[in-house]
């Protein structure tokens, strides 16, 4: 028999609709019995439709209605009509009408659910990822993944009005250490060797560059074998973009276009370009992260030129070493910080490597509590140098640069969260740029790249970061938004002396280069052009758009915590014909 085939989705009707014989399919959604008369919510993707069956039907019709359960999934025919005005429903788009049934057809049951498809679950993530195809029939899961596919289509089309190619590049590469473990495919035709899946598309992106595409694209899928986090995951995508004869400026417009294209077509907010810069040094100064959000000020201040006058050794003895003491005025929080609560702050600075953290609060009378004892007789001129006011709290770092920073940073970040200082609506970019390109591993007693080894020096450095790695400032570049960072690019190296000269600095040996990078080496003799790119994570734009704060929320099959799939049971072990196709023995690690 011909299965009923719709005619209109159950997010289409209107009372202009009033009359019309439509079909119906989707989900039993609600399966009201009011007095032998039936109401049906049936939903789809599209949305949601009351369905009457009234009592007058034929009673094999009834019977049938009464016998549907949650997420039946039927085919109905029926009348539309409109729903009388005491019974409008003004939070559904088709709450001004009702589809009188003449027929239903079952096209499939539904188990008893493991939990209920409401807008949003409260279920443990275990049942919703083992259940994942009940899980995205939910309202939330397919708002998120239709925007998902709202803000690669926006990306899409801004970059190809623009004049970008979308170019795939392979999946199967060479292994190269990128940052993070590569996921190794074993080759069965070439024993005891392996492909990798890429952790980016960074050198083919190069070659494209060399190739004389001078504006690639490619929404990206990328692997990295680490630990997951409620912002990565195993397996993402990211929108990977690169330019021939450009500079850092022609970058970040290109990017911030995208941005707005994304948000006015998705979101229909207008942004505000160009958007703030900030280098990376005084992203740290100011605000303890090289992400820093934004969507609230509390940035620290220098306090040094207190210390000298007064009788605390502690502050001293750090300035004398070359660290730094840092102020933080934290407006109206005096009396709700306990110095249990304080202690509680101090906690969260430790986590970051700080030995404490050093408070006063500000009164009428001038200083108090904490370390105001040292600080009395400068009280005026305290709160006149920091603008604090009666009843703010100043919370104080003194460590080396590094730790004082993102110690107090970390605190800046929970007193966001605690004091309820983030406006949810806002979206607040900025660009973080003039990175350091190396950076020293005191383990290892050794420099290596900040970001990775393909990356410019700025011009000013270029006859001196072999000798002197430490100031080196790369043409390198990250956005954030808010407190997330959302991109991260730069302008790459396109001469093979050049770029020799870089892997010296980080001890990459030139035989070993040439065996892990040696064709991107190579192309670099054959005319490469001066090039720059950035990449975005789409995941995690997604995530902010949607207000999540786990990308899990917006990837429509996800890994869990612990980087397995609860659905299908992988990562699973394979029999052994697989094993010795691939010339492969599993060797298990032993049992502690």
């Amino acid at each position: 028999m011909e299965k009923m085939k719709r005619t209109a989705t159950c997010g289409s009707l209107r009372a202009s609709d009033e009359n019309k014989t439509i079909i119906l399919n989707g989900w039993v959604h609600r399966n009201r019995d009011h007095g032998g008369i039936h109401f049906i919510n049936l939903r789809d993707r599209y949305g949601e439709t009351q369905i009457v069956v009234d009592e007058d039907v034929p009673a094999e019709l009834a019977e049938l209605a009464g016998s549907l359960k949650f997420e039946y999934c039927v085919a109905i025919e029926g009348v539309v009509r409109k729903r009388p005005d005491a019974m409008i429903n003004p939070d559904m788009p088709t709450g001004e009408i009702e589809v009188s049934v003449k027929k239903i057809e079952v096209l499939n049951t539904c188990l008893t659910l493991p939990f209920m498809i409401e807008d949003e679950t409260d279920s443990n993530e275990t049942a919703r990822l083992k259940y994942r195809y009940l899980d995205l029939r939910s309202k939330g899961m397919q708002e998120r993944i239709i925007l998902r596919s709202k803000v690669t289509h926006a990306a899409r089309d801004f970059l190809q009005r623009t004049g970008f190619l979308e170019i795939e590049t392979p999946t199967l590469i060479k292994s190269t250490p990128e940052g993070a473990r590569d996921f190794l495919v074993p080759s069965r035709l070439h024993a005891g060797k392996f492909f990798a899946l890429p952790q980016s598309p960074q050198l083919y992106k190069q070659l494209l560059m060399v190739s004389g595409f001078d504006k690639y694209f490619q929404v990206a899928r990328c692997y990295r074998d680490e630990d997951a986090r409620g912002d990565r995951q195993l397996e993402f995508t990211q929108v990977d973009l690169e330019m021939s004869f450009v500079s850092r400026d022609d970058v970040l417009t290109v990017t911030e276009g995208i941005m707005a294209n994304v948000f006015k077509e998705t979101m229909g907010v207008e942004l505000q370009t160009p958007f703030e810069r900030l280098s990376y040094d005084d992203a740290m100064n100011l605000y303890g992260s090289d992400k820093p959000d934004l969507r609230f000020e509390m940035a620290f201040q220098d306090f040094a030129p207190f210390v000298p006058g007064s009788d605390f050794s502690v502050f001293k003895s750090v300035l004398e070493s070359d660290g730094v003491v840092k102020a933080m005025v934290v407006p109206g929080a005096a009396a709700a910080y306990s110095r249990k609560k304080i202690t509680e702050l101090e906690d969260t600075a430790k986590t970051y490597g700080a030995r404490g953290l050093a408070w006063m609060k500000v009164t009428a009378e001038g200083l108090d509590g904490g370390v105001s004892k040292f600080f009395g007789d400068q009280a005026d001129a305290i709160k006149s140098g920091l603008g604090a006011n009666d009843g703010d709290l100043i919370l104080l770092m003194a460590a080396d640069w590094k730790t004082a920073c993102t110690s107090l940073g970390a605190v800046r970040s929970r007193l966001g969260k605690d004091l309820d200082l983030i406006d949810e609506s806002v979206f607040r970019f900025c660009w973080i740029v003039d990175f350091p390109l190396f950076e020293y591993n005191e383990d290892e007693q050794a420099w290596e790249p900040a970001h990775h080894m393909f990356s410019m020096p700025q011009d000013q450095y270029l006859d001196t970061f072999e000798s002197d790695p430490g100031p080196v400032k790369g043409d390198l570049y990250d956005l954030v938004l808010n407190g997330y960072e959302l991109a991260s690019g730069s302008i790459r190296v396109h001469d093979p002396e050049l770029q020799q000269k870089i892997f010296n600095v980080v001890g990459f040996p030139k035989e070993q280069a040439e065996e892990r990078f040696g064709y991107l080496l190579e192309s670099f003799r054959y005319g490469a052009p001066p090039h720059g790119g950035l990449a975005f994570g789409l995941d995690r734009l997604v995530m902010i758009l949607a207000g999540k704060s786990s990308i899990k929320e917006v990837i429509p099959f996800p890994k869990n915590s612990a980087g397995m799939s609860p659905m299908d049971e992988s990562p699973a072990l394979v029999d052994e014909p697989q094993l010795n196709d691939l010339h492969l023995q599993v060797v298990m690690p032993e049992e502690d």
